[in-house]
């Protein structure tokens, strides 16, 4: 079991090759970071892949083709270790960069674009064994005017992180602070199951557990939602509605790994939610009675007793392929009427 200090350390290596990103750097970043086997889980349509270069040239690679000037910009860093003894480092934040060639054939804008990652990293001996990681693609495609999916209920935006200004300093995070906070967020999961099999909505005793002014940041799609009764109704109601069978996190037969780090608690699975798309469906997509898995990784800020921000991505574009729709082919078809090549812009003269 390594410290949460040292795998915080060996992320700290790899952010820093990716701040000013340059291709050589960080190849050997990767290389040095990641066992040459290590299961790589990305989100859809990358898929599973092996090894750090597979990695790059996959992932890495077209992404720094469309923004040459792409920089990793984190926010959360966390460290802990999970129920069954499994070491992992937690991180999120965003790529940024000019957004000048197509990616994943989403056009290109020619300004500056933001793309949200979870990205969760299973370390043995010092080596990254297994990587699980969302990258919010749809973000790209609604800053693109690309949109190919159904509107999201809640607000499209940058998404910010920690309102502490702490997700990367981890000197006053305490190992009890840890365990608090995993047991809140436990707790809470654990009530949110109960409903609807149980009971209605005062099952799942909201208030107990959510601060009244949270946050809760949803991936593109679902977007962003203020207090309480935004997030009930731009996310909780509609979800549930949809999906009332769902099980997963700490409750279902799926495999969630969850850890306390101070104030934040983390989770990640791949999948860890499994449900049936019923009631009235979801995203705008018809229910039709159909098993699906689900991917959310999952970062919660504690105050006191009470979760006071929750940053949340869903691989939705994963969602909508098991529900038989190609978002992608919908991309194609909404810009074919649009130029999509490479945008070269001068540095201008006075």
């Amino acid at each position: 079991m390594a410290s949460a200090e040292t795998l915080r350390k060996q992320i700290a290596t790899l952010g820093l090759a990716m701040t000013d990103f340059d291709a050589v750097t960080v190849q050997s970043a990767l290389i040095d970071f990641m066992a040459t086997d290590a299961t790589i889980n990305l989100c859809y349509p990358f898929g599973e892949m092996f090894g750090p270069q597979a990695l790059y040239d996959t992932a890495y690679a077209p992404l720094l083709a469309a923004l040459p000037d792409l920089e990793r910009r984190g926010w959360i860093v966390s460290a802990g270790t999970d129920e069954d003894g499994r070491d992992w480092i937690g991180c999120a934040g965003h790529y940024v960069g000019t957004f000048v060639s197509p990616f994943l054939e989403i056009p290109p804008t020619g300004h500056l674009a933001h793309m949200r990652y979870h990205e969760f990293y299973r370390v043995i001996d010092g080596k990254v064994v297994e990587m699980q990681a969302i990258w919010d693609l749809p973000e790209l495609m609604l800053q693109a005017n690309a949109w190919p999916m159904s509107p999201s209920l809640g607000r499209e935006m940058f998404i910010p992180g920690p309102a502490t200004q702490d997700g990367l300093n981890s000197n006053r995070r305490t190992i009890e602070q840890g365990a608090h906070s995993l047991n809140v967020v436990i707790k809470m999961l654990t009530n949110l199951s109960r409903h609807p099999a149980e009971g209605g909505p005062e099952i799942m005793q909201a208030k107990k557990y959510w601060h009244p002014r949270i946050n809760w940041y949803g991936p593109a799609g679902i977007g962003t939602a203020r207090g309480l009764s935004g997030f009930r109704n731009w996310h909780q109601i509609p979800f549930l509605n949809a999906l009332p069978d769902r099980s997963g996190g700490s409750t279902g037969n799926l495999t969630c790994h969850f850890y306390g780090d101070g104030p934040y608690v983390v989770a990640t699975g791949w999948p860890n939610m499994q449900m049936t798309v019923s009631g009235d469906g979801w995203l705008g997509i018809a229910p039709a009675g159909q098993e699906i898995t689900m991917r959310s990784l999952d970062f919660w800020r504690v105050e006191g007793d009470l979760i006071r921000e929750n940053w949340v991505l869903v691989d939705l574009l994963d969602v909508y392929a098991q529900l038989g729709v190609d978002v992608f082919a919908r991309l194609r078809e909404f810009n074919k009427a649009r130029l999509v090549g490479r945008i070269e812009i001068e540095e201008g003269v006075l």
